[in-house]
């Protein structure tokens, strides 16, 4: 009987920390920030990417992020998928185009208008399709299969979409979120100062008293003094 297979530590809810972690130290930090300093106009790091070194000491080579990788595959949630997962084609999938393709995926191309039109063909087909199901229902499978030629030329052609709209999705977020931590920390700047007044006002207070000769008697009133400061500002930010 063979022995049972060790677990997939990539699969791991909670996989262990890689052990190039150790190579992150203040020090090791500072000597690749006084590598990069010459490199600091080059055009890797003009587009939000750290200039890359060559022949990098042992010890700092896990400093430098790696190329992208360009092919191979990645896991996601227990799951495999490739880097590269181009959309077939409708000739490699084996079905009719119904329209004409563009020259490259770049060039321009109405397919909103493509859409309607689909759309339309679809609602025709479809009373085509009751009509002989109400007269000879024996004949149904050549309309059906036209139906489903138009479904996957109408689906194949959102799905061209796709890149567009994770694009526009994740621009969306990333602005959400950016949006978010503007507004928190206008928030906190704001009680920052309602504080900082408070405080102010408090001192202001104490210090008239304390110029009229109505100086604390003793620790009692000095723990009076700290209960009135916690009234005021629950008073104020409650």
């Amino acid at each position: 009987m063979d022995d049972p297979q060790p677990p997939n530590t990539l699969a791991a809810a909670f996989p262990a920390p890689p052990p190039f972690w150790q190579s992150f130290t203040p020090e090791n930090l500072e000597r690749i920030s006084k590598l990069r300093a010459p490199q600091n106009r080059t055009r890797r790091e003009e587009n939000g990417i750290p200039p890359r070194i060559l022949n990098l000491p042992p010890e700092l080579r896990f400093l430098q992020p790696p190329e992208p990788p360009v092919e191979g595959v990645y896991r996601c949630f227990g799951d495999v998928f490739n880097l590269k997962d181009p959309l077939p084609t409708l000739q490699e999938m084996s079905i009719q185009q119904l329209y004409t393709p563009p020259p490259s995926p770049s060039s321009h191309i109405d397919r909103a208008l493509i859409l309607k039109r689909l759309a339309k063909s679809l609602l025709l087909n479809f009373l085509e399709l009751t009509g002989i199901m109400s007269t000879n229902p024996e004949q149904y499978e050549e309309k059906v299969q036209d139906l489903r030629t138009l479904f996957i030329n109408f689906h194949h052609l959102l799905n061209e979409y796709r890149p567009h709209q994770a694009r526009e999705s994740l621009i969306l977020m990333m602005q959400d979120q950016l949006e978010k931590s503007r507004k928190e920390t206008q928030g906190i700047r704001a009680v920052k100062e309602r504080v900082e007044g408070v405080i102010e006002g408090l001192g202001k207070l104490k210090l008239a008293e304390f110029e009229n000769g109505k100086v604390g008697q003793g620790e009692v009133e000095v723990v009076e003094d700290g209960r009135d400061v916690w009234e005021t500002l629950e008073k104020e930010f409650s």
